[in-house]
């Protein structure tokens, strides 16, 4: 039986519906339906499973031709450009895709359309400029498609599509294809919805019944732009929803590539990956998503690149950050995560509070552990009476290769200032609070990886 998510009682993570907590390591993999054929969408699923992924998002009508350029196997998602007459053939490439993804325990965060093709904006298809080819009618009826067609497999809905409803005629649209998805599929799957950056779903929709949980995309704009501040925003939110930065900085792309006169060799690098995931974690997310440049439009040397690339995406699915992110994720699944609750006042008592060296903090909520990020090494000041505990363990923990370092064992409390091994930019640590009793891991490889 497919495994489904849900939101949990206290409304900031997701689970399983035995209770077992769920962690959103996602990938941006726009391009995968579109530009992919069956053994390469295998060996790129097969990596992202091995590398400890949890969610592949995915666009069925995809940013770059996606209603005029034909799919690997030479076949175009509608018939006449209708949402009305979804071409089977397309969409027989599509369920392939997803049931190898549920094989390696995948789940698939799947846009029904790239925003254009819903926004009031003109587009071109070929030589034709076009509008939305959805109305609420045709938007229902694709979204009742989709969500019949996969209302078995494990799936999470992502509305939306890098663009903002600006007017009442798109937002009815969006409303349609939400009321859609849940006719088709009976409510199994949850929904949300993916904004333009930098932007965040409970901005535009902060009443919406069908919104079970809340993604950001703090974007591509600057480093050390702080996207936990996105995160913290919603996590303070009434009533309680799990919120993820669905679209953080991407690994390899040049830095606000859409300013003029930018520096394309200026690029985000894994530290950059690295420094958001740990942010918006510790800001109370529920997970993380990480993007690569070249990956997200399944780039080829025979292919123009949307945003400027350099590697095939074959080859960039080794790059160091996405190692990284399944590192992280496997340090916070050595600990009770969802216990966590973000703290920057009482725990953190010293040490930046802004800017590219920002300390961010998490306490569990029975003061069992705390987990605190510096991100460019910079020492800062613990309330160490905020752990719980007759002998306090420290740790450091280094997000690079994933190794512990045992540093000292007391029962001493009060305040007490730390100094990462390291510092400097790409010189990023985590100390490790936490109770010498509950025995803890001291290795996240001998976890369970998905």
């Amino acid at each position: 039986m497919t495994k489904k998510l849900f939101v949990s009682e206290c409304g900031h993570f997701l689970q399983y519906s035995d209770g077992q907590p769920f962690f959103y390591l996602g990938d941006t993999a726009w391009e995968l339906f579109h530009r992919l054929n069956r053994e390469e969408a295998e060996l790129y699923l097969k990596d992202r499973a091995q590398k400890g992924f949890t969610v592949i998002q995915a666009v069925v009508l995809s940013e770059i031709g996606g209603l005029d350029v034909p799919n690997a196997n030479g076949d175009l998602p509608f018939h006449d450009y209708s949402p009305a007459r979804p071409n089977d053939k397309y969409f027989n490439h599509v369920d392939y895709i997803v049931n190898k993804a549920e094989e390696l325990g995948l789940f698939i965060g799947m846009l029904p359309t790239w925003g254009r093709y819903w926004s009031s904006s003109n587009f071109t298809v070929g030589n034709n400029e076009k509008k939305s080819i959805f109305k609420q009618e045709n938007a229902k009826s694709y979204g009742k498609f989709l969500g019949k067609r996969y209302s078995d497999k494990p799936m999470i809905w992502v509305l939306g599509g890098d663009r903002n409803v600006k007017n009442e005629e798109e937002r009815n649209i969006i409303e349609a294809m939400a009321r859609g998805l849940r006719a088709g599929d009976g409510g199994e799957n949850l929904i949300t919805y993916h904004p333009m950056g930098p932007g965040r779903s409970s901005e535009l929709w902060p009443d919406a019944e069908w919104l079970d949980f809340h993604m950001s995309q703090s974007s591509h704009g600057a480093k050390d732009h702080d996207n936990g501040i996105f995160t913290f925003a919603d996590y303070q939110l009434e009533p309680a929803k799990p919120t993820i930065d669905a679209e953080p900085r991407y690994e390899c792309i040049p830095v606000g590539f859409y300013y003029k006169n930018v520096n394309q060799s200026d690029r985000f690098d894994d530290f950059d990956c690295r420094q958001a995931a740990y942010w918006s974690m510790l800001a109370g997310a529920c997970g993380h998503t990480y993007g690569n440049n070249n990956i997200w439009q399944m780039w080829t040397p025979e292919r123009d690149p949307v945003i400027q690339a350099n590697t095939p995406w074959y080859e960039a699915l080794n790059h160091p950050g996405a190692f990284q992110m399944g590192i992280m994720k496997r340090l916070f699944e050595t600990r009770p995560f969802t216990k966590l609750v973000p703290d920057q006042n009482e725990l953190v008592v010293d040490g930046p509070d802004s800017g590219s060296a920002k300390i961010r903090a998490g306490l569990a909520r029975d003061g069992s552990f705390a987990l605190i990020y510096s991100p460019y090494g910079k020492s800062f000041t613990i309330n160490k009476n905020m752990i719980r505990a007759r002998n306090i363990k420290e740790l450091w923990f280094d997000p690079r290769y994933g190794n512990f370092y045992h540093s000292l064992t007391s029962e001493c409390k009060a305040f007490q200032t730390y100094v990462p091994p390291t510092s400097g930019r790409g010189n990023d640590w985590v100390l490790i609070l936490e109770d010498e009793a509950a025995n803890f891991s001291m290795s996240i490889f001998t976890e369970k990886i998905n």
